[in-house]
């Protein structure tokens, strides 16, 4: 099981069978000032690495044809060679998969993709020795990652060209980004003092042929996108009583006669965010505020009983992502504690045999249809806080609030000089048509390949850098939104906000001033952001969510303080 302790030697033990989601970002986003754990491999695993390694070279010695160990690769399959070239071969598979395209990924992708392919071949049935896995480990602890081109992979065979970056790099082979700067790997592992590794039969294929590269992706947009869903709720909440809403939508028997779960949880998020408001109103007050018909034949209402559909329904949207986080999660936990490899050894008992199992546990198929499920979720969510945006800033929807949000001073010292949040509606509806652009499925678009032997790919690695940027441009979308909420809040009289917002208010606060007069804002986006993705907004508000358990929540902003 996996072992966590909270001093400065504290441990992950990868066992291949264990490791958490919430391990896999902790170590991807590491925090100052909380040392970063020591990774290690369990004892157990370490047994059935060596395990299969025996078997292996059992298989060597008896001249059996195993694909990637005495064959060629892919489409070359029918080419055995002798077992005394079985190692050169493997040092070439590395160097001639090196021509990934496009921007280096983010350090903490390949952070993710070092944990995961560690735990994957901690499962111990890839053949590949412990001393080159805890090699991989000792490189992440060091902070040297692999400069990693993100274009490249069609999530099928495994992450071939990506991780091929990560595995040359544990032979002294290309560029990594070490102590913040791009170096030669070699001078990088000579300056740690590491040795680099020499493969044996069938270890570079381990290493590269699995589906860690795009696991990362996906398991950092899912984690984002948990985050994402509650900002939504808050904002749902604090547009509610910027714009004098009523509160009744968000009624539990309302809910509980359409109970998605997901929907569920949205609206009891808003009810406790909205507690205690002097600005929010209910459908019951409405009717007492009620002027009667009388005899008239009609009569124009003072109020309106029911809001726009983008405050009434909100918890029909965010609950949709809600609910799809729920299996997204369970099936990203899988697929990080899987053998993603191939061939796999199976031993046998201490009297020796075994079996080896060609197949195609590479195929990224769970994590791309996880993440082409996520995205339409996640773009629907930067759609839904554009539509609220839309009515918090227009004088002709904002139910008083002055044009734009400009401060009052402002409008009536220097009318028309100023145009408060008129460019930053302007650049969250930008962002969220780039977010909705972003949405269609990528895994429909696979493609025949390698003189048709990867004639059916997943196409996992689109779709999980698509959920990536889809969660970014979201986040950033919302942060706008928020930002703007707090102008708007601060318009209406902020003693007048519902406990629970006037908590997130105060941390907005923290970091973005009232605006006073136009100035530039997109520093306070960042901010904002960045408040929504560490989970600090989430955690100012004090308010549970049923999307988190404690297990989850990485606490005070700090993700690896999930590791206490």
């Amino acid at each position: 099981m996996t072992e966590v302790l909270t001093t400065p030697h504290a441990q992950l033990v990868l066992d291949g069978g264990s490791l958490r989601l919430r391990d896999v970002v902790a170590t991807a986003r590491p925090s100052a000032p909380q040392p970063p754990p020591r990774i290690v491999l369990s004892e157990d695993a370490e047994r059935r690495m060596r395990a299969s390694v025996a078997l292996r070279d059992q298989l060597l010695a008896a001249n059996v044809p195993v694909y990637g160990v005495t064959t060629g690769f892919g489409d070359s399959v029918t080419r055995q060679i002798a077992p005394d070239r079985a190692a050169a071969l493997q040092r070439n598979l590395v160097l001639y998969h090196l021509n990934g395209v496009g921007p280096d990924a983010a350090d903490e992708v390949v952070r993710a993709t070092q944990l995961i392919r560690a735990n994957c071949l901690a499962r111990g049935l890839s053949a590949i020795r412990p001393e080159v896995v805890d090699l991989l480990l000792a490189q992440l602890a060091a902070g040297i990652a692999p400069l990693v081109p993100e274009r490249g992979s069609l999530g099928a065979s495994g992450d071939l060209v990506p991780l091929c970056y990560v595995a040359a790099a544990l032979l002294g082979e290309g560029e990594v980004r070490h102590r913040g700067e791009p170096r030669p790997a070699a001078a990088a592992l000579a300056d740690e003092g590491l040795t680099a590794a020499v493969l044996e039969p069938k270890e570079g294929l381990a290493l590269i042929n699995g589906t860690s590269f795009t696991t990362a992706f996906a398991v950092l947009a899912a984690w984002d996108a948990q985050e994402i869903a509650h900002a939504a709720d808050l904002a749902t909440a604090m547009a509610g009583q910027a714009l004098l809403g009523n509160g009744s939508h968000f009624h539990p028997a309302l809910h509980a006669a359409k109970p998605h779960p997901g929907q569920l949880g949205s609206a009891a998020v808003v009810r406790e965010l909205l507690a205690g408001s002097a600005l929010s109103t209910s459908y019951d007050e409405i009717l007492v505020r009620h002027s009667p018909l009388g005899g008239r034949s009609h009569q124009l209402l003072g109020e309106r009983i029911q809001d726009k559909y983008s405050i009434r329904c909100a918890p029909h949207v965010v609950g949709v992502l809600r609910d799809t986080l729920s299996w997204v999660r369970e099936w990203l936990t899988v697929e990080v504690n899987s053998a993603t490899d191939n061939p796999l050894f199976v031993p046998g008992d201490e009297d020796g045999g075994g079996e080896v199992h060609h197949g195609g546990n590479f195929y990224a198929g769970h994590v791309g249809q996880a993440m082409d499920a996520l995205k339409p979720a996640l773009a629907s969510i930067a759609d839904l806080m554009d539509r609220q945006l839309a009515l918090v800033v227009d004088e002709k929807f904002n139910n008083g609030l002055t044009p734009n949000l400009i401060a009052h001073s402002a409008a009536l010292d220097e009318a028309g000089l100023h145009h408060g949040f008129k460019g930053m509606q302007i650049a969250a509806s930008a962002v969220t048509a780039e977010a909705l652009k972003t949405a269609s499925a990528a895994t429909v678009f696979s493609r025949s390949t390698e003189a048709h032997n990867q004639d059916k790919v997943s196409m996992g690695t689109i779709a999980a850098r698509d959920a990536r940027t889809i969660a970014e441009l979201t986040g950033q979308v919302t942060a706008i939104h928020l930002i703007a909420l707090a102008q708007a809040l601060d318009l209406r009289g902020i003693d007048s906000v519902s406990p629970a917002v006037r908590r997130a208010h105060a941390l907005i606060r923290r970091h973005v001033p009232f605006l006073t007069g136009d100035r530039r804002m997109d520093r306070d986006i960042t901010a904002v952001a960045g408040l929504i993705r560490s989970g600090a907004l989430r955690r100012a508000t004090g308010v549970a969510d049923p999307l988190f358990t404690d297990s989850d929540d990485l606490g005070n902003g700090d993700p690896r303080a999930a590791l206490a």
